[in-house]
């Protein structure tokens, strides 16, 4: 069959179109929600007011420490933190060849809480306060944080090393991120077992996602790591393509398969030490997020790279939300409400992929 000049580049562009339009559909709805869970919490705002505020339009000094101080920081923690965990799962899943590739599921996520656990019972950092305004909080959380992060990056440094004794294998990957995620939840409760009841509170609080510990500081830094790991992602979305592909596909198109599938699984682990360190354990953002664009947007990870950071946002800032006015005025852990929901959507993606 004879094929009419320009008929498949119409057929392309409309094609890219309609990618670009999902995308920029989503994050129409990212900006919508980011106003409203402004405006939502114990004490509720008209949110024309909060957008009044948002644009420097003086309102009430009230809506301004609120908004500037209190809610404002929670959220963009919550996209931030959505973003970089969605798009390190996509880069997990995508090198390693694994839909069930991500943070969690390759013992970043656990390595973290034992460095956590470490720091509390062994540094001396599980020393806690609260008052009849705050929840309770580790005191010394920069030590926490560092040692978290120091923990993911070492069973990172460890899966890569194995990896690369293996010659970059995939399954030796995520067999050794499985083994690493093991130890380190063993090597956890082991503390847990010999701390006192200050320690053993200190190291559960920490577990429990909390977006609202992430201050501007602390804000910079996870935003700073995350925008340049995207920024290099969105630049090798097509050699992430071509190891879609099969890795021999890949070599014949000029790609270091080996060369890509360290440096991914190391920025997309190095993400999310940064970002565990800050606000905490929170799990499935990684898994589910990748595996909901890509029934919208399909595998291209031109398209699937953008809308997971977007997904991720909205999932990560929605539960955050909804753990916010729930219950109000009492918060619950985001991480409950990410776990709670990403479960059983996961299992409905699950069944829903082996009716296709």
């Amino acid at each position: 069959m004879h094929l009419e000049e320009g008929t498949v580049p119409a057929e392309y562009a409309k094609y890219i179109q309609a990618k670009v339009f999902l995308l920029l559909l989503g994050l129409a709805l990212l900006l919508v929600l980011v106003v409203f869970s402004i405006s939502l919490g114990s004490v509720r705002y008209d949110p024309l007011d909060v957008l009044k505020t948002l644009f420097m339009t003086h309102v009430s000094r009230q809506l301004d420490v609120v908004v500037f101080n209190i809610r404002l920081p929670q959220v963009v923690a919550a996209v931030i933190a959505g973003a970089g965990l969605s798009v390190a799962g996509v880069v997990m899943q995508s090198v390693l060849g694994n839909p069930l590739g991500s943070p969690f599921t390759l013992g970043i996520s656990q390595a973290a809480a034992f460095g956590a656990a470490f720091s509390v019972m062994v540094l001396g950092s599980g020393f806690m306060q609260s008052s009849a305004s705050d929840a309770i909080t580790v005191v010394r959380p920069g030590m926490t944080t560092v040692s978290a992060f120091a923990a993911a990056m070492i069973a990172t440094g460890v899966v890569v090393m194995i990896a690369r004794i293996r010659r970059g294998s995939p399954e030796v990957m995520i067999l050794a991120g499985v083994a690493i995620g093991s130890l380190c939840t063993a090597a956890t409760m082991f503390l847990q077992y010999f701390a006192d009841d200050v320690q053993l509170a200190a190291m559960v609080f920490w577990t429990f996602g909390d977006l609202s510990r992430a201050g501007w500081r602390e804000i910079r830094i996870i935003s700073t790591v995350t925008i340049l790991c995207v920024v290099f992602f969105a630049g090798n979305s097509w050699n992430y393509n071509a190891i879609d592909a099969g890795d021999e596909t890949a070599s014949s198109l000029g790609v270091n398969v080996r060369m890509v599938r360290f440096l991914g699984m190391s920025l997309a682990s190095l993400v999310t030490a940064v970002i565990i360190s800050f606000v905490g354990v929170i799990g499935f953002i990684g898994l589910v997020c990748p595996h909901m664009v890509r029934r919208l947007t399909g595998d291209d990870n031109r398209f699937l790279i953008p809308g997971s950071c977007i997904m991720g946002s909205i999932l990560l800032l929605g539960a955050d939300t909804a753990a916010r006015v729930i219950l109000a005025p009492n918060v619950l852990p985001v991480a409950i409400l990410t776990s709670f929901v990403g479960a059983p959507m996961f299992l409905y993606l699950l069944v829903r992929g082996y009716r296709r």
